[in-house]
């Protein structure tokens, strides 16, 4: 994973452009994408999809010719979305459109002007005190015309129809943790999720942040929710069962969830109980309308129950949105955790049923069901005959096994063994 965000990292993102297209293109080599082009003007709920920007090179040179600011040397230099410019101007009018961090004087911030025609460039304080007066020859060779927004899907098929949706955003520069590390967990979290046959199909989605979600919930509406908008209500029986947006998911911070809007959704409830249970160093929050792309989907025409997961979340460490944010930062150990626990609560999702105890009178006799001999040896055996007698108990077409985790304080695994040996002896049915 860390080797692929070194990888992704030199390239220039945007919300379109060719960008996106190569960091596509490099994951399909990891697992096949089905990308899709939607043109510009393209109406998408209440936006319109933008032109899209592309750009070659972008500099400035002093008197003597030399780039004291260099696209090349990283993309973050350029503000995004910047128009074209050839122009030579003093240093007093030339700083208006130069962005610094004066907090961190080394660091290069990241900036666009996605929906205002701008250019800029952003560069270090030091930099910019080192700069003497006199004149700057400026360049930017950009495009900004008519084209596509760009996002891609890869689906891992399951044994139902009903999805998981996974997403992550493609359209910053060259910054590790947001957003690379995500699309590094969830690219491996496909691959995982392709060696076994899971319950759900699961669904990744990477695309744009803001303008790429409402693009794809636009054009899947009608599959997400089982109407289109004005045509139904939240949870009118779409395909898209839960969901997960990874972000920031590289740092050496504790693991942070971010729940749906509704709550108490079936995710929300699976990655309080995996994080709790693992013992990890966590933090759940609650839903709020600011953030990445968990408030489209949890917008209320749709309510879809999506979370995020990250470590540390956006804005709440230093090097967040600035050149600082590199593959150092990152380390293969987070990451890894990351991925572990996306794979543990999708474990846990996947396994979640309600059950009816088709003997309910009474407790059944196991033994002569040769339920207890099938457990002989085990070390958890006294858990796993306990947990068999709460799935019994609580098998009454209202509660999940997850219900049956989190009241009887056994551990979720052996619960969904004993509801596997139970069904299989013909004592209940899902």
């Amino acid at each position: 994973m860390h080797a692929l965000v070194e990888r992704l990292y030199p390239l220039c993102r945007s919300i379109t452009g060719d960008g996106v297209r190569a960091t596509l293109r490099i994951l399909d080599e990891y697992l096949p994408l089905r990308v899709h082009e939607v043109p510009t003007g393209t109406q998408v709920l209440d936006w319109t999809v933008p032109q899209e920007w592309n750009i070659r090179d972008a500099y400035i040179a002093d008197a003597a010719g030399n780039r004291v600011v260099d696209f090349a040397a990283s993309s973050l230099h350029v503000l995004g979305y910047s128009l074209p410019v050839s122009a030579t101007m003093p240093l007093a009018e030339l700083r208006k459109h130069l962005h610094t961090l004066p907090d961190h004087p080394a660091w290069v911030p990241y900036r666009t002007s996605y929906y205002k025609p701008d250019w800029g460039f952003c560069l270090s304080q030091k930099t910019l005190d080192a700069l003497p007066d006199g004149m700057y020859e400026v360049c930017i060779d950009s495009t900004l015309a008519d084209g596509h927004l760009t996002y891609a899907e890869h689906v891992v098929p399951g044994q139902v129809p009903d999805e998981v949706l996974v997403s992550c955003h493609v359209c910053h520069p060259s910054l590790a943790n947001d957003n690379l590390a995500g699309i590094a967990v969830a690219t491996f979290l496909a691959r995982a999720l392709a060696e076994q046959t899971p319950y759900y199909t699961y669904r990744f989605l990477f695309a744009p942040g803001t303008i790429g979600a409402i693009t794809w919930l636009a054009r899947n509406a009608e599959r997400v929710t089982g109407a289109l908008p004005g045509r139904g209500g939240p949870g009118a029986g779409g395909s898209v069962q839960h969901g997960l947006v990874l972000a920031c998911a590289g740092d050496r911070g504790r693991l942070t969830y971010k729940c749906s809007r509704r709550g108490d959704a079936e995710i929300d409830r699976v990655m309080r109980h995996v994080l709790g249970a693992s013992g990890r160093p966590h933090r759940v929050t609650e839903f709020t309308p600011y953030g990445y792309d968990e408030r489209q989907f949890c917008s209320p025409g749709f309510d879809l129950g999506v979370g995020s997961l990250s470590r540390t979340p956006y804005a709440e460490y230093p090097e967040y949105h600035t050149s600082a944010d590199n593959p150092d930062f990152v380390s293969p150990e987070a990451m890894a955790d990351t991925l572990a626990v996306c794979r543990e609560a999708f474990a846990v999702l996947d396994r979640n049923r309600r059950y009816l105890n088709l003997s309910p009178y009474g407790e059944p006799q196991l033994g002569r069901r040769g339920l207890y001999d099938a457990l002989g040896g085990r070390s958890d055996t006294k858990q796993a005959q306990m947990a068999m007698l709460w799935v019994l108990n609580l098998s009454d077409g209202g509660h999940s096994l997850l219900d049956v985790a989190e009241r009887s304080g056994l551990p979720f695994g052996t619960v969904a063994d004993a509801a596997d040996a139970l069904h299989d002896a013909g004592l209940i049915k899902v």
